[in-house]
């Protein structure tokens, strides 16, 4: 009798058909709000990024991703030469560069 009853429940309850737009729109709204607060800015930061290291040039000063302070003293292809200190030179690639020192008059 006890399982007469549950099978008539469950019965019941299947007999309900939901629209699968409602079943996945918990799922649609997580993905849309990720795009908004993770990866449309993320891709924003990187575009930007990439247009600031394209747009280097010689007596730019700059700092690493290592933390290092430089003077562009050569750019090449994927390549970019730095003087860190007095007769100190090292060539590290572009993508290394993490941002662009404001010159002192623009401060």
């Amino acid at each position: 009798m006890l399982f007469e009853t549950v099978y008539a429940a469950a019965g019941e309850a299947g007999q309900g058909q939901t629209n699968p737009l409602i079943t996945f729109m918990p799922f649609i709204l997580i993905f849309v709000v990720f795009w908004f607060l993770l990866i449309r800015p993320q891709q924003r930061r990187q575009r930007e990024h990439q247009e600031m290291v394209s747009h280097l040039k010689k007596g730019d000063r700059v700092i690493t991703n290592g933390g290092i302070y430089g003077t562009v003293i050569g750019v090449a292809d994927k390549t970019i030469a730095l003087r860190i200190a007095d007769n100190v030179k090292v060539e590290l690639a572009k993508n290394a560069i993490a941002s662009l020192q404001p010159r002192k008059d623009e401060e």
